[in-house]
């Protein structure tokens, strides 16, 4: 097992990498891979878009993950902008459902996307995986951790779980719905979960002032991932942080409304620990990470355990 970089490394990413189309979906799944030019053992984060990014977006993550040793697997959703796939297309209701296929279709194309990259062959660790995902893309990767989609009886529907995925950052994960505004309850069915099985390793992380015009909650709707599942899960409360949580999808991106470059350091320098003490078993970063925010004299959120 390879020790990971703390001196950020060069970094090498090839896009478009095509995957043949999971059932239904119409369109092949395009893949942006970013990966260190050097060192083995390499664990993997496949991360899923908010709603209308493609795998060109959240370079601030996806750059830095790379940099500090991991393969960054970034799938293009239905949903993308770049595809143009108008909201009467048929798909349209079930895209919820292609994004969460398209995460495992790219776990099982794992061997083909390290092929595509010159000089990854060999290096990656396929046994050290983790999912990430902001907004929709967070509801997406959380299928994979275990949260199901209640159904109109209220009961959970189909496990999505995959025992592949060992760890989960859940960046703005939308909570319950038992409190979604009409509209959300009338056009988004799919934003009613259940966190009960959620059981796999994860790091939630909320934004205080994130108020969402599909609940009538305040922000406190997005710590519900963290209340509402089982153990072994962390909350990071970020203070003044909305949705894009100080621009983490993109430097000077339209959607971000409180651009913070030092907020969205902390995320990361924590999402990276947190994904190595899970993945690598490599708790001494996380231990410094966490101990600095708590120590610091105008710290920027606050961190919880269970």
């Amino acid at each position: 097992m390879d020790m990971l970089p703390d001196v950020p490394a060069a970094v090498v990413s090839v896009k478009p990498v095509v995957l043949p189309s999971p059932g239904g979906r119409g369109e092949d799944l395009q893949v942006r891979v970013s990966a260190p030019v050097t060192g083995g053992g390499l664990p993997v984060i496949v991360f899923s878009h908010g709603f209308g990014w493609s795998m060109d977006g959240y370079a601030p993550l996806a750059d830095h993950w790379a940099a500090h040793g991991f393969v960054v697997v970034q799938p293009t959703h239905l949903d993308s902008r770049t595809l143009g796939i108008p909201a009467e297309d048929p798909r349209t209701p079930r895209i919820w459902r292609h994004r969460i296929e398209d995460i495992t279709c790219v776990l099982d194309g794992l061997g083909a996307l390290e092929a595509a990259v010159p000089g990854l062959a060999g290096r990656v660790d396929h046994d050290s995986v983790a999912v990430a995902g902001h907004s929709w893309g967070a509801q997406t990767v959380s299928a994979l951790l275990g949260a199901r989609v209640l159904g109109a009886d209220g009961l959970p529907g189909e496990d999505m779980s995959d025992a592949r995925v060992k760890a989960g950052v859940l960046l703005a994960l939308t909570g319950l719905g038992d409190d979604l505004t009409p509209f959300a309850a009338e056009h988004f069915p799919f934003m009613k979960p259940s966190f009960d099985a959620m059981t796999t390793p994860a790091l939630v992380v909320a934004g205080d002032h994130d108020q969402s015009h599909l609940s009538t909650r305040g922000p406190d709707w997005f710590t519900d991932p963290y209340t509402h599942s089982p153990g072994d899960k962390t909350l990071l409360t970020l203070f003044g942080a909305e949705h894009s949580l100080g621009g983490i999808p993109g430097h000077q991106a339209a959607e971000t409304t409180d651009e913070n470059p030092a907020r969205v350091a902390l995320i990361q320098q924590l999402t990276t620990a947190f994904l190595r003490s899970v993945l690598r078993g490599d708790g001494s970063g996380w231990k410094a990470a966490a101990a600095a925010l708590e120590s610091a004299s105008e710290p920027l959120g606050e961190l919880r355990d269970k």
